[in-house]
């Protein structure tokens, strides 16, 4: 993905597994803020977050292997694999008081990094988090087979935008390089393998659940969501949730958990309203 613009201080770092792991690094502080992206996005997804953030800490924004610019190889794609590759990441670099910012998919690897081991590990802060919202033995069957990367490749570029659009309440002017970074990863020899990751991230996000394990979390944390998630839940399978009954569920399953919903906010938190999410994180990071 060479051509499409990155921030022109984008590094990249290789792992003791061999991964190399495209970065943002910047600002200086208490905590480590360690962002996590969410299925099929990029370190990208962060940029105004650490544009603020990096003010009152050090913010790092990554890649997870297999996206970005960060490498691509035969992996077994998964919540578990990242986790690993995050917590490798941390310790190659040696990150100390790492406050972990994960948005959905992010927000799963970043509650199974933390239920495995918690010792560079501060505080985190999930924002729109997959793995709340549980799914039957037969739902999972049918998300799988729905979601195919035959279904990927052959998906329109209006329905492209489409999908797109439902990440959020009112669609942002400066959120349209997502979709044309999208149709530009379409025409490139990468993308074919792409496809191919993105069910094996949706299966595992279904294979390899956390809910059951959420009450051992003992970091402090915070849980963002806006109220117009069209997102979570599944509007599909579950048309009897509310998005605030997940973001409840969380908070009530995390002990000592803090809750924000953001009126007027759709599934992408951190770019929608990332005033208020920038808000939120330095409030909760000062108490």
């Amino acid at each position: 993905m060479q051509d499409i613009s990155y921030p022109a201080d984008t590094k990249t770092v290789t792992l003791p597994s061999g991964a190399k792991i495209a970065y943002l690094d910047r600002g200086a502080g208490p905590y480590t803020l360690v962002f996590l992206h969410g299925l099929g996005a990029n370190l990208k997804a962060w940029q105004k977050n650490v544009d603020s953030l990096s003010a009152h800490y050090r913010c790092i924004a990554l890649d997870l292997p297999g996206y970005g610019k960060s490498g691509k190889g035969d992996y077994p794609y998964g919540m578990a694999f990242f986790a690993g590759a995050v917590r490798a990441f941390c310790d190659t670099l040696d990150l100390q008081n790492v406050v972990l910012v994960g948005h959905s998919m992010g927000g799963q690897v970043a509650l199974t990094m933390t239920l495995a081991d918690t010792s560079r590990l501060a505080k985190l802060v999930l924002i729109a988090p997959a793995g709340i919202e549980t799914f039957s033995s037969a739902e999972a069957v049918w998300l799988k087979t729905v979601y195919t990367s035959a279904v990927i490749q052959n998906t329109p570029p209006e329905q492209i935008r489409k999908n797109f659009l439902i990440n959020f309440y009112q669609w942002p002017e400066d959120a349209e390089f997502m979709y044309e970074d999208r149709m530009f990863l379409r025409e490139t020899a990468e993308y074919l393998d792409w496809c191919e990751m993105l069910p094996k991230c949706v299966a595992s996000m279904l294979d390899e659940p956390v809910f059951d394990k959420l009450e051992e979390i003992s970091l402090p944390s915070l849980i963002l969501f806006g109220e117009n998630d069209a997102l979570i839940p599944n509007t599909f399978l579950h048309k009897n949730l509310t998005t605030a009954q997940i973001a409840e569920l969380a908070h009530s399953k995390i002990p000592g958990s803090q809750l924000r919903q953001i009126p007027e906010c759709g599934h992408f938190v951190q770019w929608e309203q990332a005033e208020k999410t920038n808000r939120a994180i330095r409030d909760f990071l000062a108490n």
